[in-house]
């Protein structure tokens, strides 16, 4: 392992453990999905090993999978359509605490989880914080209206790519049985403009960007110094 990929190890672990070890006994709280995640499943699993009582709600197949393996017991939004705290990984981190998330394709579910969450607990490395979105918006949509949608993406300015799979012929299937598209802009001016005009197109099922949470998140940033959390007392105006 070289040591740019080692630090970026260090980065995740750190984010993700600290996140675990801000879950309280007797919660119940949401499971993301992706790699910086998954140290906090690793962190989380030893306290509960140790006398955590806590419960999950995953947010992907994998996600459930992943906590199985590591006994995390685990339950629905349909048994606590209110949780305690949603922990999860973004692609990007705007100024604002505006997150473009939507990598692992599991952003409906996890923005139904957050959406249901007192706090919000991102964990990302640093090369994560951004100034101004550039990453890719991914968008859910509906098989049955892939050409209508994917034609009104393109007229919000983006150049829109049906994501494909690896190991797979043809596209991604999301946990929902889906599709995914990844919006890529020349710039995102106004995230939650954007969001809200995505929402509104028939077919679309949900956007990887989460706007408006900002009040309930704390973004876990991880180096491999240490970490540091940003909140919603840091945004300048």
């Amino acid at each position: 392992m070289d040591e740019k990929a080692r630090a970026l190890m260090a980065a995740k672990s750190a984010a993700g453990f600290q996140a675990a070890d801000m879950v309280e006994d007797g919660m119940v709280i949401g499971l993301g999905t992706g790699s910086t995640v998954y140290y906090m499943i690793e962190r989380l699993s030893a306290r509960v090993r140790e006398g955590l009582h806590v419960t999950g709600v995953p947010t992907s197949f994998q996600t459930a999978m992943r906590a199985r393996e590591y006994a995390i017991p685990l339950t629905t939004l349909d048994d606590h359509p209110i949780i305690d705290m949603a922990i999860d990984g973004a692609d990007e981190v705007d100024p604002h605490l505006n997150l473009i998330k939507g990598r692992g394709a599991a952003m409906t579910r996890e923005k139904c989880v957050a959406a249901a969450a007192f706090q919000f607990i991102v964990v990302v490395d640093e090369a994560k914080v951004v100034s101004r979105f550039a990453a890719p918006v991914p968008v859910e949509i509906l098989p049955f209206a892939v050409t209508p949608v994917v034609a009104q993406l393109r007229g919000l300015g983006c150049r829109p790519v049906i994501r494909e799979g690896v190991k797979k012929d043809g596209p991604v299937i999301t946990d929902n049985g889906n599709f995914i598209v990844d919006c890529t802009f020349p710039s995102i001016a106004d995230p939650a403009g954007l969001e809200k005009a995505m929402a509104e197109i028939p077919g679309v099922v949900e956007s990887g960007l989460f706007c408006g949470y900002a009040n309930k998140i704390t973004v876990i940033v991880g180096n491999e110094k240490g970490i540091k959390k940003i909140t919603s007392a840091d945004i300048v105006p």
